[in-house]
């Protein structure tokens, strides 16, 4: 519920149709993009993320992956010193000479990404032009690509957008007038293979996913590729992909039934295939989403909740909880409101809830503690203080680490938000 102090904001904001949008600029609670390497690590198998950081970069990754002292994880920390920082030593000869090391004990890489960080961006340090200088000398070995994870003005899963945008200007070109589908937006495997069976059950053949599980398999990109954005946070990467001439498709995301049953239904037809087999083959996964789901109404049925701007799916999120769970959405704040890409989901939130771009924490704080939501969805340094003042949280980050997306996930979407709530009743029983 929006205080007196925010009514002028309001009444200033972008307005989406008839909706209001309240934009905020101030202090914020975010992650970096760093941490998006612990899924693009595990969904390209081939490719290895090597950060050009400080030490806390490196203790960042290492706590957020979970990694051990003995594992062989696909991703490092070039460390920039102090030596580096004080032009004692030159840091592109130390980045060659980290490359040298990597590639010899790991001859198995066959895409290395230079990922950015706050330190090499404060120092001006150009690895793009790095990027360049390693594929000339690993030509036909490995194919070097940069691209930013800095938290600087950004939030956490913007590093994934970053890397896939990265890879949209090594896409083969596709043949003219070839029709096809791409699917981006990193998902888990078995999400994807459910997604990609039911398109083969439709009769979509050419149908490609990016990021590929090898770097080796880029799918080829044309003025007839048609895109479904499996990630609402893919505003570069939509960019780069309509500059190869391809198609974005406008539709909800693959949350929930609902927004599973458009998805398909919007790529289905822009690849010419009839409405009424697109329903004999998404009926009966739809009815086994819509029984999963009827398993948690009974508990978030008429609770209410508050979205802490964080990942970026916040809205296609709440759309999910008011219409499929019968949640009362309060807020539902975002970092980055892209309104062309998220224009369907949010067309579907009802009208009573406060849609924020941006985030001003201590004005949303005061907020959140007013209105006393049943469920607070909020990052992961929010989340702590606000349990200590009697809300029950949900850490937004974990809907990034969970297979969410597509029917046979649904039930388990719904159980992320129902799980606090089955937690807070038992504490107080």
């Amino acid at each position: 519920m929006a205080t007196i102090g925010d009514i002028t904001a309001i009444a200033q904001a972008d307005k989406i149709g008839q909706r209001p949008i309240l934009r905020e600029r101030g202090q914020r609670e975010v992650f970096c993009g760093l941490t998006g390497i612990v899924w693009l690590h595990r969904k390209i198998q081939d490719a290895f993320f090597l950060v050009v950081g400080s030490r806390t970069c490196a203790h960042l990754m290492q706590s957020a992956a979970g990694v051990m002292v003995f594992a062989e994880p696909r991703f490092a920390t070039a460390i920039i010193g102090e030596r580096d920082l004080a032009g004692l030593a030159d840091v592109n000869e130390e980045l060659d000479r980290v490359v040298e090391q990597l590639l010899q004990r790991r001859p198995d890489i066959k895409l290395l990404f230079l990922v950015g960080s706050c330190p090499s961006e404060v120092i001006k340090l150009d690895l793009k032009r790095a990027a360049q200088r390693l594929s000339r000398n690993y030509v036909n070995k490995v194919r070097v690509l940069n691209y930013s994870g800095s938290g600087i003005e950004t939030t956490f899963t913007q590093g994934e957008d970053a890397c896939l945008a990265s890879l949209v200007a090594d896409m083969p070109s596709a043949p003219a007038g070839e029709l096809s589908m791409l699917i981006a937006g990193c998902l888990p495997d078995v999400a994807e293979d459910q997604l990609l069976r039911l398109f083969g059950a439709m009769g979509v053949a050419r149908v490609a996913v990016l990021p590929a599980r090898r770097s080796t398999d880029l799918p080829a990109i044309g003025a007839g590729t048609k895109v479904l954005l499996a990630q609402p946070f893919l505003t570069d990467t939509a960019k780069a992909l309509e500059e190869r001439g391809a198609t974005i498709l406008a539709t909800s995301f693959p949350f929930g039934a609902e927004g599973t049953s458009d998805w398909l239904a919007t790529g289905a037809a822009a690849m010419g295939v009839r409405p009424e087999i697109v329903e004999a083959v998404i009926a009966p996964p739809r009815a086994r989403a819509r029984t999963a789901l009827a398993a948690h109404r009974r508990r978030l049925c008429g609770r209410s909740i508050f979205f802490f701007p964080d990942s970026q799916l916040e809205i296609p999120l709440a759309r999910f909880l008011a219409n499929e769970m019968s949640m009362d959405v309060l807020e539902v704040g975002t970092p980055y409101l892209n309104r062309r890409q998220l224009q369907s989901d949010l067309a579907r939130l009802p009208g009573s809830a406060l849609v924020s771009e941006g985030q001003d924490v201590e004005k949303q704080l005061d907020r959140c503690r007013k209105s006393r939501p049943d469920l607070t969805v909020c990052g992961l340094g929010l989340a702590n203080p606000l349990e200590a003042e009697g809300l029950t949280t949900k850490w937004s980050i974990e809907l990034l680490f969970s297979p969410i997306h597509g029917y046979e996930q649904a039930g388990d979407l719904a159980e992320l938000f129902a799980r606090p709530l089955r937690r807070r009743e038992m504490l107080e029983a």
